[in-house]
């Protein structure tokens, strides 16, 4: 059995072209990808690691009695029960207490570090506290370093979505510039009997091989820039970015990725050629 040659292809410079785009846009749609992915990741362990962790402020030395009361009433509910002690919080406003702050040890409040056993407990504690101490959740406390980690994803998801439009667009671009330098080979095509389809996946063949490729070359790059970006993330050791990772299942979604877009390139194609050819 033989192969059907294909009737036309890219000339070379299109192919290089398309070949270097196509690898320049797989790379930074696996990054954005990769990096929405990670910090998606951080975002879940930061907020599992802190949901059933509380600060208990006392403000009123009155209240410590009642407050270590409802401690010990509720051992079973609690995990843990740690003292921040004064030479610790000593050491946490050490640049104000340096600098002529002595007079704001008279104003450090009595502290306490709660690790619940669930959510249920925390809320059960919280509100037999009520107003005689600051209940703080962690979780509430390090809201804004949640809400930062999701505009990252949000703004990470919009790269990955302009990275896909001017793929579609530059694959667009060169179906219709194929089309007009190989005018007469479909004018050709038409007289012999050559259906649109036909026409159509034979551009196809030659935009799959370079998206091959672009994909393999894209990825090659991109996974090396992750893994350098989460081994300085974690060796930093500072709060969400020590949280950042990518799961099996996260890479098996960034190795999918440039099949996705083999895929949507192949449909752009398809789409694109049979407008022109109908057009004409």
């Amino acid at each position: 059995m033989t192969k059907r040659p294909i009737v036309f292809s890219l000339v070379r410079e299109q192919s290089i072209f398309m070949t270097a785009i196509m690898s320049l846009l797989t790379f930074l749609a696996v990054l954005a990808f990769g990096i929405a992915l990670a910090i998606g990741t951080g975002v879940i362990r930061w907020n599992a690691q802190w949901d059933l962790t509380a600060t208990v402020q006392i403000m009123d030395t009155k209240n410590t009695d009642t407050v270590k009361k409802i401690f010990d009433e509720n051992a079973t509910k609690i995990e843990s029960v740690t003292e921040i002690t004064t030479e610790k919080m000593h050491d946490l406003l050490r640049p104000w207490m340096s600098n002529g702050g002595g007079a704001l040890e008279n104003y450090l409040p009595k502290m306490y570090e709660l690790q619940f056993n669930s959510t249920d407990d925390l809320e059960s504690v919280q509100s037999q506290i009520g107003d005689r101490a600051r209940f703080l959740t962690h979780a509430a406390a390090l809201k804004s370093s949640t809400s930062a980690g999701w505009k990252m994803i949000l703004i990470s998801s919009f790269v990955l979505l302009l990275t896909l439009g001017a793929i579609g667009i530059c694959i667009s671009y060169i179906a219709q510039n194929t089309a007009l330098l190989h005018r007469r080979e479909l004018e050709i095509l038409n007289q012999i009997g050559a259906t649109d389809s036909y026409v159509a996946h034979q551009m196809q063949i030659i935009i799959t091989k370079i998206c091959i490729m672009a994909g393999a070359a894209g990825f090659a790059v991109a996974a090396p820039v992750l893994l350098l970006i989460l081994g300085t993330a974690h060796s930093a050791r500072v709060g969400l970015m020590a949280m950042l990772g990518i799961s099996g299942w996260g890479w098996l979604a960034l190795l999918m990725l440039p099949v996705v877009i083999i895929i949507f390139a192949i449909w752009i194609t398809r789409r694109t050629t049979i407008k022109i050819l109908k057009n004409d």
